[in-house]
């Protein structure tokens, strides 16, 4: 490898990704929540459409079969509504690759004056990338939630967790491990 390549490799930056953080909240105690056939549907406002909601649907449904519930199409007693969101936040602040700088002194011995030049080699910080899920357990013929959680996590644009399904599979386990889990409980999930 090349000096070039070296200093450029040296100075990657590294891929981050956050815990889960999980939030969930139940209507009934742990024992008497209901199991049983479920239909899987995106929240308002969500495009079923979407490919990327496809993945998540997907890490949902794998999820509730996990839990004990039977993914059923309409006309199941429950419906499971997803709701996502997954946006990227580039590095604010960033240092211009090339900075000058003058100035000027004078003393008792005498006075100068200087100029200085400082590149940055180092690589812009990789983008970050939230990732928030919502799953919300209600009785098809309407009603308040049985159960409902959230869950989310931070990770760099250079992590595994960068890719979509990776993700959506992260942040789908977290939030139903334990399930129902302990209502009004905010964890983290490695």
């Amino acid at each position: 490898m090349s000096a070039p390549a070296l200093l450029v490799a040296g100075c990657a930056s590294p891929s981050y990704y956050s815990p889960v953080e999980v939030t969930r909240f139940t209507s009934a105690p742990a024992s008497s929540l209901p199991r049983g056939p479920v239909g899987v549907q995106a929240a308002p406002g969500e495009d079923p459409t979407d490919p990327a909601y496809a993945v998540y649907q997907t890490a949902v449904t794998d999820q509730l079969d996990a839990v004990g519930f039977q993914v059923a199409g309409h006309g199941a007693p429950y419906v499971a509504l997803i709701d996502v969101e997954r946006w990227v936040e580039g590095s604010n602040g960033r240092r211009s690759p090339v900075s000058v700088g003058g100035g000027a002194s004078t003393g008792s011995f005498g006075s100068g004056v200087g100029l200085g030049v400082g590149i940055n080699l180092s690589p812009p910080d990789p983008e970050r990338i939230e990732t928030e899920l919502s799953v919300s357990i209600r009785p098809s013929a309407g009603g308040e939630a049985i159960w409902e959680g959230r869950a989310r996590f931070t990770a760099t644009g250079n992590s595994e967790y960068a890719d979509l399904t990776a993700a959506a599979t992260r942040v789908t386990e977290a939030l139903f491990e334990g399930f129902p889990g302990n209502s009004g409980e905010t964890i983290e999930v490695q």
